[in-house]
């Protein structure tokens, strides 16, 4: 139950500084109202918890598995996505109050309910979903905030973040075959299973993330203007969204570089990592430097040779900076999640789990790009260096960020 509370209150906490407005707005489809995730999360352990174990429990309201079921074909219909804003009922109220509901009927069931071994599975898959929502739930607000010419400051910097330069250099990873996957007991989502052998050549990996100020020099020396720097289908969208700088960048009268911040607007720091960045962009930029985006399979081999024990030193959501910052470290977790040159697929032995959580993820096994490592909105035991992120290639409102290499 402790696990299960803390979960719960983080999301509370993320709620804190909002105001009742701020729940309701979907600006576009990929961004889904607050106060869905609240209801969706809370959906989650009342459909695959609390209703088919509990006994006599009665649902919070019958139409509200209609409106909370994300992609779930096998637990019944939904509301459309793209329509989530459309709602204004029920409440922002209202769904608070469905979170009391089922959090006061999940104390009784865990406190008086001998769990079986399955069941505990789920309902540790529910705490991580709600975890991947909270981190989602950043960059809707972000998303939401961002546009609106007030600028709005979602939370003040506790305290100025000290910087540190680091210099950067290329690790250096030998040629040989590797392991690559999940292994052990502890939790995972199926999409890191089949765990396998895959052979590298011998690479390099840059020791951080590329900054503003590396990123800046892309833009000046026309990167967004160069077609042959661009993937086909990336100059397209270049194109047709007259890209022109990273997702919340805004050039200023004076020339100056300024991007809307969680804590506000401000200028363009050049040592913090570059941040709001789309594959498209990722490996563009990649191109200009000469060099590449690592694989999946580099990044993790790479991550777990150089930074096997730094999750607690990382910039997670747990330090409340609520930005990517330079650290000293290779800065391999936290930060930013770091865009591979893999498309998301099954590993091989790969197996869903049956039933509605078999939709969980791998029917998204198409058209998307892996990321690893997390980000300063990632909670710190949610990550691992197994861990599986995916996107489509021009989707930038998260928290992504760029990690180079190249071959020897």
């Amino acid at each position: 139950m402790k696990g299960y509370n803390e979960v719960r209150s983080q999301t509370q906490f993320l709620c804190d500084p909002l105001e009742i407005e701020d729940f309701v707005v979907q600006p576009v489809m990929d961004v889904s109202p607050l106060k869905w995730h609240l209801g969706h999360t809370t959906w989650f352990f009342e459909n695959f918890i609390l209703v088919p174990n509990m006994l006599d429990y009665k649902a919070f309201h019958p139409k509200y598995a209609y409106l909370f079921n994300s992609y779930y074909i096998s637990a019944g219909d939904r509301w459309s996505r793209e329509n989530r804003g459309q709602l204004t009922r029920p409440t922002v109220k209202e769904v608070f109050e469905y979170r009391s509901y089922v959090d006061e009927h999940m104390k009784q069931f865990l406190e008086n309910q001998e769990i079986a071994e399955t069941l505990a599975e789920v309902l540790i898959l529910g705490m991580n979903h709600e975890q991947q929502h909270q981190e989602l739930f950043l960059y809707d607000i972000k998303r939401i905030l961002g546009d609106n010419p007030l600028f709005p400051v979602y939370r003040k910097e506790e305290k100025p973040v000290k910087q540190v330069n680091s210099e950067m250099e290329w690790l250096n990873i030998d040629e040989g075959i590797y392991e690559i996957g999940h292994e052990g007991n502890g939790f995972h989502f199926d999409n890191e299973e089949g765990r396998h052998k895959v052979f590298l050549h011998e690479f390099q990996i840059c020791s951080s993330l590329i900054t503003n100020g590396e990123y800046l020099k892309f833009i000046e020396d026309g990167g967004y203007r160069n077609h042959m720097l661009w993937l086909s289908e990336a100059w397209d969208w270049v194109n047709e969204n007259e890209v022109k700088a990273p997702r919340y960048w805004n050039q200023e009268d004076g020339g100056e570089w300024g991007h809307y911040t969680l804590h506000g607007y401000e200028q363009i720091k050049e040592e913090d990592p570059v941040c709001h960045i789309s594959f498209y962009e990722a490996d563009a930029f990649a191109r200009w430097r000469g060099c590449r985006l690592p694989t999946e399979q580099e990044w993790e081999v790479a991550c777990k040779m150089y930074s096997p024990n730094v999750l607690a030193d990382a910039n997670f959501v747990e330090n409340k900076h609520f930005k990517a910052i330079q650290t000293s470290d290779f800065d391999f977790f936290g930060n930013l999640w770091e865009w591979t040159s893999s498309p998301y697929v099954s590993y091989p032995y790969y197996n869903p789990p049956e039933g509605a959580l078999g939709e969980y993820n791998g029917k998204f096994m198409v058209n998307q790009m892996v990321l690893r490592g997390g980000s300063f909105g990632t909670p710190r035991n949610h990550i691992r260096a197994t861990y599986r992120n995916f996107f489509h290639p021009h989707l930038r409102w998260m928290f992504s960020g760029i990690r180079l290499a190249k071959y020897i």
